[in-house]
């Protein structure tokens, strides 16, 4: 088994609240210089950069998870990733299909575009995609899974946007993957909170919207080799030592 160090929660220039300067490029670039083996792209309620960044990370030897960061009916932010573009297309399609049709105030949310690898703007999404979709947690969860996709509550210790700080308690029934929780606490911390909790994977990763986060917070995973499959197995494999995380 070889160590892998993952940041699974990095916005683009696609998201609205991403900076400008998070081009698929200075993200792998930037991976690179913090010795990242992983990362995930996880714009919200997108998945429109996921490709070219792919690309970009394949070129450098850097394995690129493809997904978004869902806000559900809820307001509960939750990151989701697929192994293959055909699996992307048709969560994008559901995504399209459930986002609502308010637009984006550029002035005061921010620009939402799409680049290719090199630079040139060639999509601009017109909604605004921090708003929540019409469908529940518990919808995008068995959306996602009827896909073969991976389900994670993001950054579940937080006040806001979190399965925590909107709904307050695990959903009977919920499936999910792993939990992540932000730089802000650690697995022995959060789980004295929530030991109710222990028995799911934990990670944590920098949600980064910067270039210079990107990297600042790490999972390390025990794997063969980097990449969705493995990754996937990791994960849900039982008995598996949890993934360790660090600063």
């Amino acid at each position: 088994m070889k160590t892998f160090r993952a940041d699974l929660h990095i916005h683009t220039v696609l998201s609205p609240c991403g900076d400008l300067e998070m081009s698929p490029d200075v993200i792998v670039a930037r991976a690179l210089e913090m010795k990242l083996d992983i990362i995930g792209i996880t714009d919200h309620n997108t998945t429109r950069q996921c490709r070219v960044t792919r690309k970009l990370g394949e070129k450098a030897g850097i394995a690129v998870l493809m997904g978004a960061e869902v806000t559900t009916k809820e307001e509960v932010h939750c990151l989701t990733f697929f192994e293959t573009l055909e699996q992307l297309d048709d969560f994008q399609a559901y995504l399209d299909h459930h986002i609502p049709d308010i637009r984006n105030d550029v002035k005061r949310f921010g620009y939402q575009v799409a680049v290719d690898e090199h630079n040139d703007i060639v999509y601009t999404e017109e909604r605004l995609l921090i708003s929540a979709l019409d469908e529940g947690i518990g919808q995008v969860e068995a959306k996602v899974h009827s896909l073969g996709g991976l389900f994670i509550p993001a950054h579940i210790d937080k006040p806001r946007f979190s399965l925590y700080g909107q709904l307050g308690f695990m959903p009977a029934g919920l499936q999910v993957d792993a939990l992540e929780i932000s730089p802000k606490t650690s697995p022995a911390q959060f789980l004295l909170l929530h030991p109710e909790l222990r028995g799911i994977p934990l990670i944590s990763s920098s949600d980064a919207h910067l270039p210079a986060l990107i990297g600042t917070r790490v999972t390390c995973f025990e794997m063969e080799h980097p990449g969705f499959g493995e990754l996937r197995k990791t994960i849900l494999e039982k008995g598996r030592k949890n993934p360790k995380i660090i600063n």
